[in-house]
């Protein structure tokens, strides 16, 4: 028998395998799986032709395999061959192996240790079954620094992360030692940052990394209403608008009022007032807001009847206001011959070198009118043969604002030739001479006009 124990122990060895996989370099005995993105065992029983010699029975292992003499062949081993094999050492067989030579760097499978009712790689518990052992977890695994241990049914696997090589042992990035950079190959839709072994992705403000970690996907910030107003989402952003009569601040997401009225002082004929959102305009006293909602218009008081004239005064109205005008009276020597006119009879004495009538006329004018303008026509209304006539203003142009432009021998235009500023009140005396040469006469007639100008240009 120690002949035979010799026998064995000689016949038993590990032969070592370098399997390259695609891509990724595993340890001896494994080989990498693709699909899996791990290393696995490899079935050095099925793919070794005459792996065990004359009559051993060849037993994969985990990284490796054992040749066996068949008479010490166990059933146990007879399970399925995709699952590693371990010895059935409840009946002592794990006493006659004898110890191998010491080797340069430990295996990176599990060393065989003697278990009382499990196989290698499983732990006996209290109620009598047998659970896998974690090496990863236990910590018991050979697995280098470098590498990540990963737990298997009965034994361990030591493998690389992604984006590292197995190269001497030693886990490093890329065949020449550096790692890998994965965002060179557009891993990532917008932003990539290696890591390594591997790379992380993520997006441009206004995005969020979708669940499976590279794409990007739009935002949408109205959803948060960043804006006062109104808001509308675009591709990895939004754009903030406000609502008319507002503005866009410096944030690009608050409102302001915008002040219309210090854009234009002709944005209202008289007086703007800004408001929320919009301007109002407002017209002085004598005058409403027209339905433009810009321009002035008058109020006529003596058409509205809003006015104070007693009923024996007559009610004028002028732009922005109204007079009331009392009942003619015609100064001595003149008697009244309408409700506008005065005469000065020639048979009367004192009559004689004043004007034969008096005819009162009134209209209105607009403060700071443009100039020259016509206001006024003055016409003789009757003719007599031999004679002519002259136009002439005899008082009450004191500023020299008008002046008379004859237009025919019977008429002729009062003229403001300089802007007059209201409110004001202006009594002009327009003179009409007649001459008459044949029979020797001279005589005048005179339009008191009275002029009211109004405190504004509208």
């Amino acid at each position: 028998w120690p002949g035979r124990k010799r026998m064995l122990a000689a016949l038993i060895s590990i032969l070592l395998c370098i399997q390259p996989g695609r891509g990724q370099t595993c340890t001896q005995g494994f080989e990498f799986d693709p699909r899996a993105r791990q290393c696995v065992d490899v079935d050095e029983c099925r793919l070794l032709q005459d792996a065990c010699r004359g009559d051993m029975r060849c037993v994969n292992q985990n990284g490796g395999y054992l040749c066996l003499p068949r008479g010490l062949y166990n059933q146990q081993y007879a399970q399925d061959p995709q699952e590693p094999y371990y010895p059935d050492t409840s009946d002592g067989f794990a006493d006659r192996f004898l110890p191998g030579p010491p080797r340069s760097a430990e295996p990176s499978y599990p060393v065989i240790r003697t278990s009382a009712q499990c196989v290698l790689g499983y732990a006996l518990t209290e109620d009598g079954t047998c659970n896998d052992i974690d090496e990863c977890e236990t910590n018991s695994h050979h697995c280098n620094p470098t590498q990540v241990c990963i737990n298997t049914a009965g034994g361990y696997t030591c493998s690389c992360t992604e984006g590292y090589w197995l190269i001497g042992g030693q886990c490093q990035g890329g065949f020449s030692g550096a790692d890998i950079d994965e965002c060179r190959y557009g891993y990532c839709q917008q932003l990539c940052a290696n890591v390594p072994g591997s790379f992380s992705c993520s997006c441009n403000r206004g995005f969020v990394l979708d669940p499976e970690g590279r794409t990007c996907q739009d935002v949408n910030e109205c959803l948060e209403q960043p804006c006062s107003h109104s808001c509308f989402n675009t591709y990895g952003s939004f754009i903030c608008s406000c609502e008319e009569g507002f503005e866009l601040t410096s944030d690009g997401t608050s409102c302001i009022d915008l002040d219309e009225c210090s854009f234009s002082e002709f944005l209202c004929q008289h007086r703007c007032v800004n408001a929320p959102g919009s301007f109002t305009c407002i017209c002085p006293p004598g005058y409403y807001v027209y339905e433009d909602n810009r321009n002035c218009e008058d109020i006529n008081e003596c058409d509205t009847g809003n006015n104070t004239c007693t009923t024996e005064q007559v009610c004028f109205n002028f732009q922005g206001g109204y007079t009331c005008l009392n009942p003619l009276q015609c100064p001595p020597p003149y008697i009244e011959v309408s409700d506008n006119q005065c005469m000065c009879s020639v048979e009367n004495p004192a009559c004689r070198d004043k004007p034969f009538s008096i005819l009162y006329r009134h209209m209105d004018l607009s403060s700071g009118r443009s100039v020259p303008a016509d206001i006024f026509q003055m016409q003789a209304t009757t003719r007599y043969p031999g004679a002519f006539y002259i136009f002439q203003i005899r008082s009450g142009n004191d500023g020299r604002e008008f002046y008379m432009r004859q237009t025919s021998n019977l008429s002729a235009t009062l003229v403001l030739s300089r802007p007059i500023r209201g409110p004001r009140e202006v009594v002009l005396d327009l003179e009409m001479v007649t001459i008459n040469n044949v029979i020797n006469f001279r005589g005048s007639s005179i339009i008191r006009l009275t002029i009211f100008v109004s405190a504004h240009p509208f």
